[in-house]
């Protein structure tokens, strides 16, 4: 029972509490989540703060993918998650790319539908283990997520969202990195991509200049 309002604040707070590491304890994670983001106060009160976060700050953290805006609401350096909303955009704005594809994430995550709903698709994944890249995918089922539903997916998982309706919108809670990079896949090409972030691109940019 929740002795008070159930704000992405008190749910920063209760994560800390939990301890680190948190992504060896994602089920725990996703548990307490849920027990925030399901509070009929919750969507008011994660209003109210993300109008009071500083614009300069928000927008710093934030970045634009080829199917949504991913906004960066807390991301402190001694915690051990960040909290995020996904804007997605109306799907004649998409351009081909990560979220369509078949992919999986560097991190793990849990997520709540705050509006709108997305078709969503889970693969299996085969890896190569010489060339680390994916060289076949088979689907293992697919489901509309409708808003008030919510989604835990570990690094290791490979989905990809199909479709999206307008002005759906999602928060998020992230694990902090597990892997390196991340792997997609084209399922209409059979063209598979590991995706490596700047910040671990570094060493190697430097050493070539």
């Amino acid at each position: 029972m929740l002795t008070e309002t159930p704000s992405p604040r008190g749910l920063a707070a209760e994560l800390r509490e939990l301890g680190r590491p948190l992504a060896g304890r994602w089920a725990l994670v996703h548990e307490t989540f849920l027990r925030r983001v399901e509070q009929p106060e919750f969507r008011a009160q994660l209003r109210n703060f993300v109008a009071g976060l500083p614009a300069g700050e928000i927008a710093a953290r934030s970045r634009e993918t080829t199917t949504h805006f991913a906004w960066c609401l807390f991301d402190e350096p001694d915690a051990d998650f960040s909290l995020w909303l996904h804007e997605y955009k109306p799907q004649h704005d998409w351009r081909r790319g990560y979220a369509d594809s078949v992919h999986n994430h560097r991190y793990h995550f849990s997520s709540y539908m705050l509006h709108g709903s997305y078709l969503q698709e889970h693969y299996d994944a085969r890896v190569s283990p010489e060339s680390g890249l994916i060289t076949a995918v088979a689907a293992r089922g697919r489901a509309t997520c409708p808003t008030g539903s919510s989604t835990m997916m570990l690094a290791a998982d490979f989905h990809r969202i199909v479709t999206a309706e307008d002005d759906t919108m999602t928060f998020l809670v992230k694990s902090r990195p597990v892997t390196a990079w991340s792997l997609s896949y084209d399922v209409d090409h059979g063209s598979t991509h590991r995706h490596v972030p700047v910040e671990n691109r570094l060493g190697e940019m430097s050493a070539r200049i």
